[in-house]
């Protein structure tokens, strides 16, 4: 907390005027990261294409992960410290954004277009290698949204598609 403060030009004790605990800036990180994978789940239209639902929710999902690198990265890896009330209301929020791809590959293998023997499986699969992005990705590197999305798209759909 002291490090905090100093980065923000305050007296350690003083970041305490402004929240209430350690956990409440956890929750509020955490919370941040949350409402932007839903907004951008929520975004996508639910009557288009299975293909291009998921096109479009791992573009959502890239690009939250690159514009709220830290955040997002708080995400992943630090909820499970919030109490076991801020935990179930993030995973309320988890599991809101998980059932738009669970939806989304329901979808997709009920037209044919994938063959998956379990939707949870394969949604569990999908936004694992999404999330793992924020380990390897450098801002100004050689890939930028458009391209990692594509090149991710591709995969989920050959790894998803109808034989």
């Amino acid at each position: 907390m002291r490090d905090l403060a100093k980065a923000v030009n305050l007296q350690g004790g003083s970041l305490y005027a402004h929240i209430d605990s350690k956990e409440e800036l956890l929750f509020e990180l955490v919370n941040r990261a949350a409402d932007e994978f839903l907004a951008s789940a929520e975004a996508v239209p639910v009557d288009l294409p299975a293909r291009e639902r998921l096109a479009r929710l791992v573009r959502g999902h890239l690009e939250v992960v690159l514009r709220e690198l830290g955040s997002a990265t708080v995400f992943f890896h630090e909820w499970k410290f919030l109490s076991s009330d801020l935990q179930a209301k993030v995973k309320g929020l988890r599991d809101a954004y998980e059932a738009h791809w669970r939806r989304a590959i329901e979808d997709g293998a009920k037209r044919g277009e994938f063959q998956v023997e379990d939707v949870r499986v394969a949604t569990l699969f999908v936004l694992s290698a999404l999330n793992w992005t924020y380990q390897w990705y450098h801002p100004g590197g050689k890939l930028n949204l458009e391209a990692l999305s594509k090149q991710y798209s591709n995969l989920i759909w050959k790894a998803l598609e109808a034989r």
